[in-house]
C-alpha cells in the first residue's frame, strides 16, 4: 500500500513538471510578441532665425584716391547710404598745410588722365546748377571744401544730398568718381565753383 501511495506521488510531480515547462515557450513569445520601447525620436533641426527687421546692413562703397601727375595727394574714403543720402568720410593726406581744396563726386568713374580730366565734370543726376550742400540748388556730386592740418591730412565727413549708393538708379554714385582739387571751391562760379586743377581722384567700388 505504501509503494502504490508512492508512485503515485512520483507520477504527480512529474504531471506538474511537465507543465510548468509547456509554460515556458508561451512566456517567451509573450515577450517577443511585446513591442520595446521606441527610442524618444531624435529633435527637429532647429530652423535658421530670420534676421530681426530693420537690421540689414546700409549698402556702402570704397574709394582710394591717387595723386595726379606731379602731385602727391592720396586717401581713403568710405561711403554709406545714411539719412536719405550718401555719407563720405576717411582721411585725404599730402595737402600743403592749412590749405583748403575743392572735393566733389564726377560723373564718370574714370581716373586714367594724368590730370584726371577723363572723370568728367561734376555728378549732376538732377540736371541743376552749381552750389554749396544745404543751399539750393547744387549738384549732386557738390560737398563742403576740405581744410588740411598742419600735417597737410584732411580729415573728410561729409553728406551728399540728392545721390544714392548702389541702387542703380540715375542718382547711384557708385562707379563714380571722387575728386580732390587744388583751390577751394568758391561755391558760386558755375559749373563748378572755379576750384582748379585736380590732385588726385579715385573711382567709387560698391563694398563687399
Amino acid at each position: 500500500m505504501r509503494m502504490t501511495h508512492t508512485l503515485l506521488a512520483a507520477a504527480m510531480l512529474m504531471t506538474l513538471s511537465a507543465c510548468d515547462r509547456s509554460t515556458e515557450p508561451a512566456a517567451a513569445a509573450d515577450a517577443a510578441a511585446t513591442p520595446a520601447a521606441s527610442d524618444p525620436a531624435p529633435p527637429a533641426d532647429t530652423a535658421p532665425m530670420a534676421p530681426a527687421s530693420g537690421s540689414a546692413m546700409a549698402a556702402s562703397a570704397t574709394t582710394t584716391l591717387a595723386a595726379t601727375e606731379g602731385n602727391a595727394v592720396a586717401g581713403d574714403l568710405r561711403l554709406e547710404a545714411s539719412n536719405g543720402g550718401v555719407r563720405i568720410s576717411g582721411t585725404v593726406t599730402g595737402l600743403a598745410p592749412g590749405s583748403e581744396h575743392g572735393f566733389h563726386v564726377h560723373e564718370k568713374g574714370d581716373c586714367s588722365a594724368p590730370d584726371a580730366s577723363s572723370a568728367g565734370g561734376h555728378f549732376n543726376p538732377a540736371d541743376t546748377d552749381h552750389g554749396k550742400v544745404g543751399q539750393a540748388p547744387h549738384h549732386g556730386g557738390d560737398t563742403d571744401n576740405l581744410t588740411a592740418d598742419a600735417q597737410g591730412s584732411a580729415q573728410v565727413d561729409r553728406m551728399l544730398e540728392g545721390v544714392t549708393l548702389g541702387d542703380g538708379a540715375a542718382t547711384d554714385v557708385v562707379g563714380k568718381a571722387v575728386v580732390v582739387h587744388a583751390k577751394p571751391d568758391d561755391y558760386t562760379s558755375q559749373p563748378s565753383g572755379d576750384a582748379g586743377d585736380r590732385l588726385a581722384c579715385g573711382v567709387i567700388a560698391k563694398a563687399g
